[in-house]
């Protein structure tokens, strides 16, 4: 039996994707579903397309196999394939209904049934699907959530979540895009007794979900409800202040998720990275910001060589997002770091060798000596005359 869509409009510009045209021509049939729909309504970039389709795996597979379409196996028993297209992969899952869940993993049926696919995902606005002429199905409301900017999950929160508890850090990273209301009291009080939950959740998981909320374009809300609910604290036990991350959006700072998290992290770094399995450029970022001392717009051109001679001049960019206002001297500062030529100390070790010097600990004390008098000239000398400095310096240490 057809059913009536909730909604048409003029097909959005993904459709015209002759990538995407392509797998549509094979099946006929199927729908894009969950994100690029719900961006494409917002006005949103939509980056990824996903498709559902009645047919089980095999007839995905033949569809493409007639069509001259590769498919990998991406997740077959979960009923995913991936299309690939000229260069772009499209992810074709059969609907599918829940049979089983713990909370991390589901086991499901095969389904020709589009409502109980949708009943399947996790908020109103992730259960919307579109055919490629446009029509829109809701089985749940997301279109007025939508509209109203409330983010409300399919069926009974308390349930959701105990089919899979990443749906609480999910929750808050929608309501961090697309939410304009507060959630109802019922809403909270769940996400308020599942935050222990999320100690059972994979590290990848929970830090994949981190980054996800810190990159919307103003996180501020999700962040002050998370803290509220004591999801944060569950999140990142060791330590936040959600003030000092406020500050720095406030004052124009990038949406960057790492940078953000700096600025909210008040633990170890160190613990934080290795307990969310950061990666070791994420970790050492960390590190790197948080052991950079406190920078002051007003510094002097000595003083401003003095630190870049010490740290990357992007690490001393983030420190004074951390550090700083809204006052137009921060922005100054980020522009003097910006042009300011990184100085680097030019000698090394052969340079001590050359005075005849064994190798051994000596060398490196005699370069920190002298690249503690270039350090505190300012990192203004240049090489002949650090080795001038270096030939007097070991001349009176061997006099001595």
């Amino acid at each position: 039996m057809s059913e009536a869509p909730a909604l048409r409009i003029d097909p959005p510009d993904f459709f015209a994707d002759l990538a995407l045209v392509a797998v549509l021509d094979a099946l006929p049939e199927a729908r894009v579903v969950g994100g690029a729909v719900r961006d494409a309504l917002s006005g949103y970039p939509v980056t990824d397309v996903d498709l559902a389709t009645p047919r089980e795996p095999a007839a995905i597979a033949g569809a493409f196999e007639a069509a001259g379409i590769r498919a990998l196996p991406t997740g077959v028993d979960h009923g995913t394939l991936t299309a690939l297209v000229g260069g772009k992969g499209f992810e074709v899952t059969t609907l599918r209904r829940d049979v089983e869940t713990d909370g991390r993993h589901a086991v499901v049926a095969f389904t020709t049934d589009w409502q109980a696919d949708a009943a399947r995902r996790d908020f109103t606005i992730n259960a919307l699907s579109m055919t490629r002429d446009g029509a829109v199905f809701d089985y749940f409301g997301g279109l007025a959530d939508l509209r109203v900017g409330a983010v409300r999950f399919v069926g009974d929160p308390a349930t959701r979540i105990a089919e899979d508890h990443l749906r609480i850090l999910r929750f808050f990273r929608f309501h961090a895009r697309y939410a304009a209301v507060r959630p109802a009291a019922q809403v909270c009080q769940v996400l308020r007794e599942a935050a222990p939950l999320l100690g059972r959740l994979s590290a990848e998981r929970v830090w994949g979900e981190l980054k996800r909320i810190m990159a919307a374009p103003d996180p501020r809300a999700a962040i002050h409800l998370m803290n509220e609910l004591g999801v944060l604290a569950e999140a990142i036990p060791e330590g936040t202040d959600p003030a000092r991350l406020n500050r720095m959006i406030a004052a124009g700072a990038p949406a960057d998720p790492l940078l953000r998290i700096a600025a909210l992290l008040t633990g170890d770094p160190g613990a934080f990275a290795l307990r969310l399995r950061l990666s070791s450029a994420e970790g050492d970022r960390l590190a790197a910001l948080a052991r950079t001392a406190p920078l002051q717009p007003g510094l002097s051109d000595a003083d401003l060589r003095r630190r870049l001679a010490d740290a990357e001049t992007a690490t001393l960019i983030d420190r004074t997002w951390l550090d700083g206002d809204a006052d137009p001297a921060w922005t100054g500062l980020r522009t003097r770091l910006a042009a300011t030529p990184r100085p680097r100390f030019p000698l090394e070790g052969r340079d001590v060798l050359a005075f005849g010097i064994a190798p051994g600990p000596e060398v490196g004390a005699m370069l920190r000596e002298v690249r503690h008098w270039w350090m505190k000239g300012g990192c203004s000398a240049d090489a002949d005359t650090l080795r001038q400095k270096l030939g007097r310096r070991i001349g009176q240490r061997h006099r001595g």
